[in-house]
């Protein structure tokens, strides 16, 4: 469902159904009640609503924080990996150009096939978690068969010999973690505290009673603001790779990896 949201719905949108939504229901919610009680409004039980809010407020804030700084954490982690995966992609183009022609030849083609696999072939499918290690495989392995078929002659090709194969064993080693990380998703236990803790913090909320209206309604609307903000981090930052602040694959079509899109261009 959050896949479907993310990408079918953008950003401002998602905020208006959450944020608004949750703001709008609180407001309703608690007018209807403030008006089929009316006793609420003398506030005869506000201290023990005060204390259960506070309590309940503490615990479900402490959630929060914890799910939102996991999700920040690993939407940044997810960012790295791209970028060193790019970065280790550039490098062995760049390396290439200390073997024979013939050999560089067959090296960037399958680097070229490899990063417009990435980012046409593999990157759609990352965005609806269904990335698959296909899509990029037979470029892989003809990198691999490149380097296992060709003996490096001189001092200088053994250097760069042993550092293409390092960068091109980081490449695979970042997709396996690129790939891993398209198919996670926050553990449902967590997404049904995390939803299900604002269906009973925000309706607490209604009973806490002031004699004046206007203040009462400020009072739920921010706290329904707050929780909608907060389920909305959740909800665009639990896909790294799906949604308008998704993990982009510039790095790919950048540096040194720019010339394969020239050239596809040209």
């Amino acid at each position: 469902m959050s896949l479907w949201l993310l990408n079918h719905l953008s950003t401002f949108t998602l905020a208006l159904v959450t944020v608004g939504g949750a703001v709008l229901l609180a407001v309703v919610g608690s007018v209807v009640l403030r008006r089929r009680h009316p006793s609420l409004a003398d506030g005869e039980h506000n201290d023990m609503v005060g204390v259960t809010l506070g309590m309940f407020g503490a615990i479900y804030g402490i959630i929060l924080a914890f799910v939102i700084v996991t999700l920040w954490t690993n939407l940044a982690q997810a960012q790295t990996v791209v970028a060193t995966e790019a970065t280790d992609a550039a490098l062995i183009t760049r390396d290439a150009g200390a073997f024979p022609p013939p050999v560089q030849a067959r090296l960037d083609s399958a680097m070229s096939g490899y990063v417009h696999a990435v980012v046409l072939n593999q990157w759609p499918r990352m965005r609806t978690g269904q990335a698959s290690y296909g899509a990029t495989e037979t470029y892989l392995q003809a990198a691999y068969q490149v380097l296992q078929t060709y003996e490096a002659k001189s001092q200088r090709e053994q250097v760069f010999y042993q550092q293409t194969v390092d960068h091109l064993d980081d490449v695979a080693a970042q997709r396996r973690a690129r790939i891993t990380m398209a198919g996670q998703e926050l553990p449902w236990l967590l997404q049904a505290l995390a939803f299900g803790g604002a269906f009973v913090l925000i309706p607490l909320t209604f009973l806490y009673g002031t004699r004046r209206l206007r203040v009462q309604v400020l009072f739920v609307a921010s706290v329904a603001g707050l929780i909608g903000f907060s389920l909305l981090l959740i909800v665009v930052m639990d896909r790294p790779f799906s949604g308008d602040l998704s993990v982009s694959p510039a790095p790919f079509q950048q540096g040194a990896l720019a010339q394969y899109w020239h050239a596809a261009h040209a």
